[in-house]
């Protein structure tokens, strides 16, 4: 069972979160903590499947429920890739490596934006149809749709007619990319799990284990193997970077130094030190483990491979001077307007991805004392983020068009989304069926702004010349895709932190006293005592926490339905700016470990 609230509390907290809004905007007027809501928001409007009872997106509805049916297996769930209706499972696997590696980083501001059940529940709504679809260590189905009889229709998921062929990769037909990559992702959710649902974690580092060694043991590229995704998500870079990334983030979520030692005798091999690259995205990932192993190299973890680590981080200095502009002239594009520019289609995409890598390594910078050293000079902590902010600013509006490119995120965004779903009414609006023929005459060709606005989604984007066309049939310009937003989590978390303090300052105090201690049977027994104190300056009408190491009965708080997890008693509805809730807690030994989960105000 995903971790969140019941439908009322979170449509109160939803409520109740808006009073604080406006607190978040930055110098330049955009408020990070709400763009941070509406990306989460988007991967809702993506959802395959049977929808849960707390769903947002309200003109969504369940659709494909019988996917992987004809094939014997259960592939009900997971995410539509875009603005059509394919489950790709290279981009889908990248998207939930991303989602889980904003929530390792910027943690802290994701709980200060109230964020962190939605962050998780967007990452275990991935992370559950990669289990279903990792039924046998060496069998791994990738694929569900395709996308020459999906893009002939032009119709809500709702009523898909298109066939819904599942493919898979096995040891005959090996895959290493997608293997690998949901490897990668597997091994990232269980870290960002770790402090709230351990069972949940285990199982997925086992996972990844397994199709870690599966896309090792048998490698081959996936596109060979699976012929109908060679149009559309073909793996230009090989399988080498996916086979590194996986083992670097088995490496961060084990300590096993069996995956350490992995990239560091691949590093030349595999070209994890060789490529010096000007993009991050869903097919080539050097530049991502090129900087998260740097961060390894900072922590001193790897000092048995300091050399080797060093070339990595190296790799990485590469790709940050070149979006700097600070790579004596072999530099990222920008477009007048100060946007990087990659390619012409889903420009978008590899903006994200960069300006979260950036965001990321001026953090570890920053722990280090270090600075960013480029052909150009050298380059402060502070520098490198507000290079990331201009990227995330550009996108919230601060361009040539004064246009937000996420869309529902200001006044101003795109209404002409190449999105299926967005286009047509919600089948709660228009109950009779939409078919093939009728949305692309009706809905796709209509002139009109669209009846659903997608919150969240992040479009194409402009072109190298700032110039953006805003119609539903350009589709290099106007479609989103998961593995555009994913990065913008936690972008937008760590710019809210920085515009509010949030990373420095939590909304409330825990004091923890022995108010008294007896022997029973000869063992020592203590009354804990813990006062919570509201210290965010506003009355918080929300609070959850996880309780570890509670071996005795406790009083004052009201246990929920998730294991460990606390809430506000219910006569208490509000604990007001400087005001305190005690709670008690009798046992021996040590005392418990209280963690704040989530706050709304």
């Amino acid at each position: 069972m995903a971790i969140g609230l019941t439908s009322m509390s979170r449509a109160a907290a939803a409520l109740l979160l808006l009073c604080s809004l406006l607190s978040s905007a930055s110098a330049d007027g955009f408020n990070y903590r709400d763009a941070l809501s509406k990306s989460l928001l988007f991967f809702e409007a993506q959802r395959s499947g049977k929808l849960p009872a707390d769903q947002r997106v309200k003109w969504r509805g369940d659709s494909a429920l019988k996917d992987g049916y004809s094939e014997g297996v259960d592939l009900v769930g997971g995410y539509y890739d875009s603005g059509d209706h394919v489950k790709f499972g290279l981009p889908m696997a990248y998207t939930v490596t991303m989602l889980a590696w904003g929530v390792i980083e910027f943690e802290k501001q994701i709980v200060a934006a109230g964020q962190l059940e939605y962050a998780l529940d967007a990452i275990r709504w991935g992370t559950d149809y990669f289990v279903k679809a990792h039924k046998q260590p060496d069998v791994l189905w990738v694929q569900v749709g395709d996308g020459d009889t999906d893009h002939v229709c032009w119709e809500r998921a709702e009523d898909m007619t298109t066939p819904r062929t599942a493919y898979k990769v096995d040891c005959e037909h090996p895959g290493s990319e997608v293997a690998a990559e949901t490897a990668a992702a597997m091994a990232a959710a269980s870290v960002a799990f770790r402090p709230y649902d351990s069972k949940y974690s285990d199982l997925l580092l086992l996972h990844a284990r397994q199709l870690f060694s599966f896309a090792d043991t048998y490698r081959g590229r996936y596109d060979d193997a699976v012929h109908a995704v060679r149009k559309y998500y073909p793996s230009s870079s090989g399988f080498s970077d996916e086979l590194l990334w996986a083992a670097a983030w088995l490496y961060e979520a084990t300590d096993d130094k069996q995956y350490l030692n992995y990239v560091a005798e691949n590093a030349g091999l595999l070209g994890g030190t060789g490529w010096a690259v000007t993009e991050f995205s869903w097919d080539n990932k050097f530049a991502g483990l090129q900087v998260l192993l740097s961060k390894v190299l900072v922590s001193g973890d790897g000092d048995s491979q300091i050399a080797v680590l060093k070339q990595y981080k190296a790799k990485a200095e590469y790709f940050l001077c070149a979006c700097l502009q600070k790579n004596n002239g072999d530099n990222v594009d920008m477009t007048p307007g100060g946007l990087l520019y990659f390619h012409d289609w889903q420009n978008m995409q590899y903006v994200s991805s960069a300006a979260f890598l950036m965001a990321v390594y001026s953090r570890h910078l920053k722990m280090a004392g270090a600075e960013l050293s480029c052909p150009d000079g050298q380059i402060s902590p502070h520098d490198v983020m507000k290079f990331a902010q201009s990227q995330a600013d550009y996108i919230l509006g601060k361009n040539p068009k004064s246009m937000s490119y996420m869309v529902g995120y200001g006044s101003y965004y795109p209404t002409h989304v190449h999105h299926r779903g967005a286009s047509i009414p919600s089948i709660f609006a228009l109950p009779s069926v939409v078919g093939c023929v009728d949305g692309f005459n009706n809905w796709y060709q209509n002139k009109n702004s669209d009846p659903n606005v997608i919150e969240g989604a992040l479009v194409g984007g402009p072109n190298l010349k700032d110039e953006f066309n805003d119609d539903r049939c350009e589709y290099e310009q106007t479609e989103p895709s998961i593995s555009a937003s994913a990065p913008l989590v936690g972008l937008f978390a760590v710019l809210d932190g920085l515009a509010g303090d949030h990373s420095e300052k939590m909304p409330v105090q825990f004091i923890h006293t022995i108010t008294n201690t007896w022997k029973y049977q000869g063992a020592d027994y203590y009354r804990h005592q813990v006062t919570i104190k509201n210290i965010c300056g506003q009355p918080i009408t929300y609070l959850k926490l996880k309780i570890e190491d509670l071996t005795g009965p406790l009083w004052g708080l009201s246990a929920t339905n998730e294991k460990k997890m606390y809430e506000l008693p219910p006569w208490l509805k509000v604990i007001e700016s400087g005001s305190e809730l005690v709670f008690v807690y009798i046992q021996g030994g040590e005392q418990a470990k209280v963690k704040l989960v989530r706050y709304s105000t």
